[in-house]
């Protein structure tokens, strides 16, 4: 259930981050909505996550490194954001060392 409830944290805040760019400095109302429930509901399944005992450094270290990913993705599928190998290397990078934070937990 901890990792339901985290992959639900991790699509709210992906949501939300997406939503920042149709919300247009906040002067459309409908995205702007979904980027305040989106952020107020990931940041609620996260706290569930760690009051399920998830450790602090293993839950934020995935919900961060997984958003970020695909954040850098969906943006350059969503808002032709271009990616550069460079970042292409780093989405990499980030992939490996929550793989790492990950493994090396003891739950």
């Amino acid at each position: 259930m901890v990792w339901l409830l985290l992959a639900g944290a991790i699509t709210a805040e992906v949501s939300a981050t997406l939503a920042l760019r149709w919300a247009e400095g906040f002067s459309r109302v409908g995205p702007s909505l979904l980027v305040v429930a989106g952020y107020a509901l990931s940041f609620y399944l996260l706290s569930k996550v760690l009051g399920r005992g998830l450790p602090l450094g293993v839950a934020y270290g995935i919900w961060s490194g997984v958003g970020v990913t695909l954040v850098a993705v969906l943006g350059a599928v969503l808002f032709e954001d271009r990616l550069t190998w460079a970042q292409v290397g780093g989405i990499g990078l980030v992939a490996a060392g929550v793989f790492v934070l990950e493994t090396g937990a003891s739950h």
